[in-house]
């Protein structure tokens, strides 16, 4: 076991996944010489060469439209866009080209691409570089979206990722690069759509995923201190998502909050509590509280963003509220 940043952790699984398969190639902007926008593909340039580590020009669209290219082709690209917020412009790729592959071609080929890309606000990057949009992908047919918390899950997830025959959108919280985490020597790939336990507790459930994760570890502590046991999952897969986990935590502690960085309105937590309020009818005590961003683009003035950005102290509001 060793202490590892979250971002060495994915170079470290793209590392490994090139070493053990020769049809593993990555390219992006600024990915080769530079080593990434956040450093995390440094080192693999001199690695593994120019023939399987590539810069690109700034054309998203043509970064993604090559990559299902040589995804039909027999590769496997894993593919950055630099930050998430550009993934509009390589929409058409990305949704009608490789989510739709299998299905126009009666199941002949696959897409086995992986697009990274990172979201989440706090450092200071604006409207423009900090949205959280990882609901659009989640509703399309066709894709997977992981978003992990830690390193030894990006770690896992992205191995699976780069082996699944299907185009997985890998979306990683900007904020995280820097955290360090436990990653295990003995790394391998993690099932997609299988919940973690990130706190076990009996009164309520707290869903989280990416950086919300720790927002909610840190409000489950400060309610601790008041004798609120909360348990925190940590989706880690948006799509597909572990119905059935939360389903078991929420049958256990009769309530249920969802958190997320992105937009509350139309997000990830909206289809959570939807099908729990179906599905977990029977089990529920209280409504169902969703935790997420205001409806409005994320604000450049620091003091702004931080009042922006759902806190430990909004998440154990709502805990509260779930209890009453």
């Amino acid at each position: 076991m060793a202490e590892t940043r979250f971002g060495k952790a994915i170079g470290q699984a793209l590392a490994d996944a090139m070493r053990d398969d020769p049809d593993v190639v990555l390219f992006g902007e600024d990915v080769a010489v530079p080593g990434g926008p956040f450093g995390v593909t440094r080192g693999l340039l001199d690695a593994f060469g120019p023939e399987r580590v590539r810069d690109t020009p700034i054309s998203e669209a043509t970064i993604v439209g090559a990559a299902v290219g040589a995804a039909i082709g027999g590769l496997k690209p894993v593919v950055e866009i630099m930050f998430m917020d550009f993934c509009g412009i390589a929409m058409d790729a990305i949704v009608n080209q490789a989510a739709k592959a299998r299905f126009m071609f009666g199941g002949q080929c696959s897409v086995p691409m992986v697009l990274r890309t990172p979201h989440g606000a706090g450092v200071g990057a604006g409207p423009q570089h900090s949205q959280c949009l990882e609901a659009w992908f989640a509703h399309i047919p066709g894709l997977r979206v992981v978003c992990p918390s830690n390193a030894a899950d990006a770690y896992g997830l992205l191995r699976t990722a780069i082996d699944h025959p299907d185009p997985v959108i890998f979306v990683e919280n900007k904020s995280l690069y820097a955290a360090k985490g436990d990653l295990p020597e003995n790394a391998g790939p993690i099932p997609l759509g299988r919940l973690r336990v990130a706190r076990e507790g009996a009164d309520v459930t707290v869903v989280a995923y990416g950086a919300a994760v720790g927002t909610a570890l840190t409000a489950a502590d400060a309610l601790a201190a008041d004798g609120v046991s909360a348990e925190v999952l940590d989706l880690r897969s948006i799509q597909p998502w572990d119905e059935a986990g939360v389903l078991a935590s929420l049958a256990k502690t009769h309530r249920l909050v969802v958190v997320h960085e992105a937009v509350e309105a139309f997000g990830v937590g909206a289809e959570i509590a939807a099908r729990m309020a179906d599905v977990g009818f029977d089990e529920l005590d209280a409504p169902i509280v969703r935790v997420g961003a205001p409806f409005m683009p994320v604000a450049f003035a620091p003091n702004v963003e931080a009042a922006y950005l759902p806190g430990a102290a909004q998440v154990a509001a709502a805990v509260r509220r779930t209890l009453e």
